[in-house]
């Protein structure tokens, strides 16, 4: 049964247990929790959680209490990062590798990350357009002397504490952010990795979700519900690539924004289809960064889609959406 879920930082200005209450009013059933990184971990403490059987107690009590389930633990960011960044993120991830261990949470939402272009840079460089022989050479060190000897320790260290999944986002600014390239590291690195398939990254780069989950089939291990408008008029003069912060939305070519206000309830029920007929039935879990709408009403009009969407039976009233 595809379960439907919350990534709880869009909700990170509610005490934890508000959280829970909010999300089960709205008929959510899954929680995708952050532990650090790129996330402010708004809803747990890694390393209290960490130490203490009694809080680990605590916590899943209360999750259960209402009726929720954890999809997934996520702690996203770029590992690959050459500075203090990047071994701190490090710190993170094996942190979060072993809280899902503790907890019994199969899942671990991450990103492949970014190295840098050569071994004496300082700045991540995701390189996208290639022309020259030195920039297929950097992409080349980027994959095989940085990505795959950190990937290839990374899924030991997660075995080692009892993780199942490893779903790497298909984010932009990573070295994995397609089909293509997540089936790379997957056949270098074993299948501990597979793909958390986000459609809005996929719109924004001119892809086909639909498309990409036929091609990911068995691989994809988690989804993440996340739409995105083209805004007319920007995009057709100044096309996809766009470098304005996401707060500049009213001058942006694109947008993050709630389900359903990208694309409509028809495209949503046959990507949930083919995912399913892909053999994916785990968790959909919106993620919810639109910026033109209050946080609580973004939340509640995606989850009102994601319900009419899904191709199951719901046992649950839905919630009655206002603003």
């Amino acid at each position: 049964m595809m379960k439907t879920g919350l990534v709880t930082d869009i909700l990170g200005y509610l005490p934890f247990e508000e959280m829970l209450d909010t999300c089960a009013a709205m008929g959510i059933e899954t929680l995708e929790l952050g532990c650090g990184n790129w996330s402010t971990a708004p809803h747990l403490d890694l390393d209290e959680l960490l130490k203490s059987e009694q809080s680990r107690r605590q916590f899943w009590d209360a999750i259960r209490s209402r009726g929720l389930d954890i999809a997934a633990l996520n702690c996203s960011g770029n590992t690959l990062d050459p500075t203090g960044i990047g071994a701190a993120h490090r710190e993170v991830v094996d942190k979060t590798f072993q809280l899902a261990g503790l907890l019994g949470v199969e899942t671990v939402v991450m990103m492949s990350g970014c190295p840098a272009g050569g071994p004496d840079d300082q700045l991540p460089n995701w390189i996208t357009h290639p022309i020259l022989p030195p920039h297929f050479a950097s992409l080349n060190w980027q994959w095989n002397e940085v990505a795959l000897p950190y990937w290839t320790e990374a899924v030991k260290t997660a075995e080692s504490y009892g993780v199942k999944r490893i779903a790497i986002e298909n984010l932009g600014y990573n070295l994995v952010y397609n089909a293509e390239t997540l089936l790379k590291l997957r056949h270098e690195v074993g299948p501990m990795i597979g793909m958390n398939l986000d459609p809005s990254h996929l719109f924004w780069m001119g892809g086909d979700p639909i498309a990409a989950a036929r091609e990911l089939g068995d691989s994809i291990y988690h989804v993440h519900a996340k739409d995105v408008r083209i805004e007319r008029g920007i995009s057709n003069a100044q096309g996809l690539i766009d470098i304005k912060p996401m707060d500049h939305f009213a001058s942006r070519s694109w947008n993050y924004v709630a389900l359903g206000y990208g694309h409509e309830l028809g495209w949503w029920k046959e990507f949930f289809t083919v995912i399913k007929m892909s053999g994916y039935t785990g968790p959909i879990v919106v993620e919810m960064e639109d910026l033109t709408m209050d946080p609580l009403t973004g939340v509640q009009k995606s989850i009102q889609l994601l319900q009419d969407a899904l191709p199951r039976t719901f046992s649950r009233s839905k919630v009655a959406v206002t603003g």
